[in-house]
């Protein structure tokens, strides 16, 4: 009598290639989910955000406002008041809070990658205290003048533009290391901020209340073309990001020289993205002022709860901006209602403990 030895059935190894597969689609699945529900809440944190005020309206109100706006119908007379109050103060405000903050933290997260330090900003290059004083040099020269509407927002817009390409143009000419591009923000950082307190000590009592103001950062004066501008700039860029993941991917985790061994085209793939994250904060600060840390904090909500592969990151980081910034201009608008605290200094107090508690963990963060 013969017996048959068999072999026992092969054990899964988390080494293997079908069971590699099957980690990563699973863990592609996970993060889908986690984009999906981060987009369902920002949706219901904008109709949610709407209702907030002195004004009494509610979900249904906003939601039917939305329904007429975009359908058409007829808008009675005792309806007219909350439909006025939804379509042109409360809509454009949160959603050029929610543009704004979405758009700062996509910049932050390509200044992160590109530059490979997690305690950067969009506003590193000196493209804050540019804008910022931009801002206040028309506000000066304008005088008791009324300024339109445009004119603070071209100033500061110019001047932040023209900062950050001859940031960028000197580190390209001179080909300047990371750490390098760096120091000469920080030094155009101080430059601007000396030029704009300049401003401030000569300048009547209007003029600096006008420029404090600005400086400030603030969405309470938002406007429909507001709203146009800065999200079709954010919705064309995040888009314009995610072409070239792949490449930051690269320069963000494995360094300059593994990048290029890759086939990552390193410098102009740098300066080009970083041109394009200055740009967005630009936009940004022209529209709304200074409003700092949302750059810096969004992007590492996003890493917490998504990783730290850009393909996911950048959709991501857009969602977690756009909620904070959202979530600091409610607080603005209740904390001492009926007053309204600008969202620049709510996201200060929000991003302070935040930037001190990235500075203490460090070591732990850079990926």
């Amino acid at each position: 009598m013969t017996t048959t030895l068999q072999r026992p059935a092969p054990t899964p190894d988390a080494t293997s290639g079908s069971t590699g597969e099957e980690i990563s689609r699973r863990r592609e699945l996970r993060k889908l989910v986690v984009l999906a529900v981060g987009l369902v809440v920002s949706l219901a944190a904008l109709v949610v955000s709407v209702t907030i005020g002195t004004a009494g309206v509610g979900i249904g109100d906003v939601l039917r406002s939305v329904q007429v706006s975009i359908l058409g119908g007829t808008i009675s007379a005792d309806f007219a008041s909350s439909y006025a109050v939804i379509t042109q103060l409360r809509m454009p405000r949160v959603l050029l809070a929610f543009a704004a903050g979405a758009a700062l933290s996509v910049s932050g997260v390509l200044m992160q990658g590109l530059l490979r330090n997690p305690l950067v900003s969009p506003f590193t290059l000196g493209v804050s205290p540019a804008a910022a004083f931009g801002a206040a040099l028309v506000i000066t020269l304008a005088g008791t003048n009324q300024l339109p509407a445009w004119a603070t927002i071209a100033g500061a817009m110019v001047m932040a533009l023209a900062v950050s390409a001859l940031v960028l143009g000197i580190a390209t000419a001179r080909r300047m290391a990371v750490a390098t591009l760096l120091l000469l923000g920080i030094a155009m950082t101080q430059i601007f901020e000396a030029l704009t307190s300049a401003l401030q000590f000569t300048a009547n009592e209007n003029t600096l209340q006008a420029i404090i103001r600005w400086t400030f950062g603030s969405v309470n004066d938002a406007s429909w073309n507001d709203v146009l501008i800065v999200g079709i700039v954010t919705l064309v860029a995040i888009p314009v990001t995610l072409l070239f993941s792949k490449d930051l991917n690269a320069i963000a985790f494995a360094g300059d020289d593994a990048a290029r061994s890759f086939g990552v085209n390193v410098g102009p793939v740098r300066i080009g993205l970083i041109a394009l994250s200055v740009s967005l904060a630009a936009v940004v600060v022209s529209f709304c002022g200074i409003i700092g840390f949302v750059g810096l904090v969004g992007p590492h909500i996003a890493r917490l709860a998504i990783g730290a592969d850009h393909r996911h990151l950048l959709p991501f980081a857009a969602l977690s901006g756009g909620l904070l910034l959202l979530v600091a201009d409610a607080v603005g608008r209740t904390v001492i209602a009926p007053a309204v605290v600008p969202v620049g200094i709510v996201v200060a107090f929000i991003g302070g403990p935040v930037f001190i508690y990235l500075i203490l963990t460090r070591r732990n963060t850079l990926k």
